[in-house]
């Protein structure tokens, strides 16, 4: 199967990874603060925006899907989802990923006995029981965690649910995997054999995945950089483009060398 992709931009190739719901519509205003420096290439993951669904029901399936979509070898950023998928990949096929950028997400997104950073399973389990009677109630709810308690909380939301069926409706099987793999996966103890460098950025005021989070995950990495955006939510990359960009291009044009540690 063929995911959707979009590239614009001249330079070195990035690969964009929308969250869970979405598509890579999302990226919209984001994209021309990049596409200057980079090559960027959007996907819609399986299921979701323009792409087809056709079973890709793990973490492994989707990074692997993303993998045969995108340039050979490329930096890689995920928000959420995307980045726990960007991090599978990286994994995966260590030749393929030059530098990492996790938006807002984290190597297990629910509370574990020593992982307190994270969401409570519960709150998944009520969104995949609600999945099931009504999807775009589901799917408008967890925009709203989403944006919870950033700044300008009303406008994100306003940009979020413009974006949402933008591309039509996302495939039912599509959703009920994604939040399968938010549910279960966990790569804490895969994390320290990443091979390239890390940018965590992380939303200050994000309840979904705690700023806590960020410092959590870094130590479990290599060679990590943790940049926290003040003030925002899930959504840091909608809430503070400019901050988020900045950084990126900071990071992603001059990484640290490998085994170099960065707090």
């Amino acid at each position: 199967m063929t995911l959707y992709t979009e590239t614009t931009g001249r330079g070195p190739d990035l690969v964009l990874i929308h969250g869970w719901g979405l598509h890579g519509g999302v990226w919209d205003a984001f994209v021309p603060l990049l596409e200057d420096t980079f090559r960027v290439t959007r996907i819609d993951l399986p299921g979701h925006g323009h792409s087809a669904w056709s079973g890709e029901d793990n973490l492994e399936a989707l990074a692997g899907a993303v993998l045969c979509a995108v340039p050979a070898r490329a930096f890689w950023a995920g928000w959420s989802l995307g980045g726990m998928i960007a991090l599978r990949a990286a994994l995966l096929q260590p030749a393929r990923v030059t530098a990492l950028v996790s938006i807002a997400s984290s190597p297990c997104f629910v509370c574990k006995p020593g992982w307190q950073s994270a969401m409570l399973p519960q709150l998944l389990d009520s969104f995949a029981g609600e999945l099931e009677r009504d999807y775009v109630r589901t799917l408008n709810r967890f925009l709203a965690l989403q944006v919870r308690g950033s700044a300008n909380a009303t406008e994100v939301l306003k940009q979020l649910r413009a974006t949402l069926l933008a591309r039509g409706r996302p495939r039912t099987e599509g959703l009920r995997a994604g939040l399968e793999v938010l549910r279960s996966a966990d790569l804490r103890a895969a994390a320290r054999y990443l091979q390239c460098p890390a940018l965590l950025v992380m939303g200050e005021r994000d309840t979904l995945v705690p700023p806590g989070a960020g410092p959590a995950a870094a130590a479990l990495l290599p060679d990590a950089q943790l940049a926290v955006i003040g003030a925002a939510g899930h959504a840091p990359f909608i809430a503070a483009p400019g901050a988020v960009a900045s950084r990126m291009r900071q990071f992603l044009l001059a990484p640290p060398a490998t085994g170099e540690r960065h707090g």
